[in-house]
C-alpha cells in the first residue's frame, strides 16, 4: 500500500483514537444494532481515556457515513484536530478494535482496506466517451465529443475512390478517438491516475488504445462488461474496478513476499526481518516496503521527538538519543515507515517473519 494517504498523519500531535468495528447493513435493524454498536464502541473510548471532543467527532464520522447494503466494515482514526481516517473495508475485524495511544493504529488497513488510487473510466464508441474521473474521495463524469461525423458507413452502392464515405467514415472515426485520447491524457495527468479502465466494444477499445501514449496505454485495463449506450449497470463496472484493485493488491503482496524471501536466502544486505533490524534499516531510510506480521504486544522504544526508533532503551542509547518514549510497535514501525516514504504490506501465511516484522530495503544498510 501506497504511504502517501498517511502522510497527513505525521503532522498531527497525539493522542489517537484508532477504531475498527462491523457496520454491516444487511438486517432490517440495521440502524438500531449500528446505534447499539456505536454505543459500545463509546464506553470503550472513554474508558481509554479519549477526551469528549474527540469522542463527538467519530460520532459523526460513524453516522454520517452511511454503510453500503450488505456486510461491510469501518475503519475510523481520530486525533486532536478531528477524524483523519474514516473509511470502509473489506470485511469486519475479528473483534471490534478500540485504541487510544499517542500513534494512530493502522494494520487493520493494510489488511483490509480498500484501496482505490485516482483512475479514470472511459465508456467509448466511434462518436466519443464518457468520461468518469474518480479524484481523491469523489468521482465527477464527462462526456468528450469530438465533432467527427459520420462514423458509419451509410447503406447503399457507392464509388470508392475520391470522396469514399468509408474513407471519410475512419477519418471522422479517428478524429474522435484523437480527442478522447487527448482529454483521457489530460486527465491521468491532472489527478496522477494510476489505471485507465476502458468499456466499449472491442472495435472502439482498440482504436482508442492505438491513439494513447504508450505510457498511458500501459495503464490501461479492458473490462468486458458491455458497450457505450447499451444499458449496462454502473454498479457493475465499479465492482470490475474494485475487483482489479483487490487483485492488484494480493499481487502486491506476492511480489514483496517474494523479493524478500529471495534477498533473505541469496544474503544481499537488501532484506532485515525482527525488531533490531527493521529499526536499524528504518533509521537508516533504507526501507523500501515493510512487512508487516503478527508483531502481538512487543514494543518499541523512541526519543522525545520521535525522530529515531530502536527495540530497547540500550540501542537507542547508543545512536546517542535519550530514551523517552514507549510505543507499541504495531503501532511505530508503521508510522516511521511512512515517514521515509516506504511502501506498507501486511502479510499472511506467505511469510513468517522473525518477531512478526520485515522490511525490503532500498540499499544494504549497516544492520545492528
Amino acid at each position: 500500500m501506497d504511504s502517501e494517504r498517511f502522510h497527513k498523519l505525521l503532522n498531527v500531535p497525539g493522542p489517537f483514537a484508532s477504531v475498527y468495528f462491523d457496520d454491516s447493513h444487511d438486517s432490517h435493524d440495521a440502524e438500531a444494532q449500528l446505534e447499539l454498536k456505536w454505543r459500545a464502541v463509546r464506553e470503550e473510548l472513554e474508558q481509554q481515556g479519549a477526551d469528549k471532543a474527540t469522542t463527538s467527532e467519530i460520532e459523526r464520522a460513524v453516522m454520517d457515513l452511511r454503510p453500503p447494503i450488505g456486510r461491510s466494515a469501518r475503519a475510523v482514526v481520530a486525533g486532536p484536530t478531528g477524524v483523519l481516517v474514516n473509511e470502509h473495508l473489506v470485511r469486519p475485524t475479528a473483534t471490534t478494535v478500540v485504541r487510544v495511544s499517542e500513534l494512530p493504529y493502522l494494520v487493520p488497513i493494510l489488511e483490509l482496506g480498500l484501496e482505490q488510487p485516482n483512475y479514470v473510466l472511459a465508456i467509448v464508441d466511434h462518436t466519443g466517451a464518457d468520461l468518469t474521473v474518480r479524484d481523491g474521495s469523489a468521482l465527477r463524469s464527462e462526456t468528450v465529443d469530438g465533432g467527427g461525423y459520420p462514423v458509419h458507413k451509410a447503406a447503399g452502392a457507392e464509388t470508392a475512390g475520391y470522396g469514399d464515405p468509408q474513407l471519410r467514415t475512419e477519418e471522422a472515426a479517428r478524429k474522435n478517438m484523437r480527442a478522447v485520447a487527448d482529454r483521457i491524457g489530460e486527465l491521468m495527468h491532472q489527478t496522477g491516475s494510476e489505471a485507465l479502465f476502458v468499456v466499449g466494444e472491442i472495435r472502439s477499445r482498440s482504436d482508442l488504445l492505438a491513439e494513447l501514449p504508450e505510457r498511458i496505454r500501459e495503464q490501461a485495463v479492458p473490462l468486458e462488461v458491455g458497450a457505450r449506450h447499451s444499458g449496462h449497470d454502473f454498479d457493475e463496472v465499479q465492482q470490475e474496478i474494485e475487483a482489479w484493485f483487490a487483485k492488484r493488491k494480493l499481487q502486491v503482496m506476492d511480489d514483496a513476499a517474494q523479493r524478500f524471501s529471495a534477498e533473505i536466502g541469496r544474503d544481499s544486505g537488501l532484506a532485515a526481518e525482527g525488531l533490531d533490524a527493521v529499526c536499524s534499516a528504518l533509521r537508516q531510510g533504507a526501507v523500501d516496503t515493510l512487512i508487516v506480521g503478527d508483531i502481538g504486544d512487543a514494543t518499541v522504544v523512541a526519543d522525545e521527538g520521535l525522530t529515531t526508533i530502536a527495540p530497547n532503551e540500550n540501542v537507542l542509547s547508543e545512536q546517542g538519543a535519550a530514551p523517552a518514549k514507549t510505543l507499541r510497535a504495531d503501532e511505530a514501525l508503521p508510522l516511521f515507515a511512512i515517514s521515509i516514504g516506504a511502501s506498507l504490506v501486511r502479510t499472511d501465511e506467505r511469510i513468517e517473519p522473525a518477531d512478526g516484522i520485515a522490511a525490503v530495503l532500498r540499499y544494504a544498510p549497516t544492520l545492528h
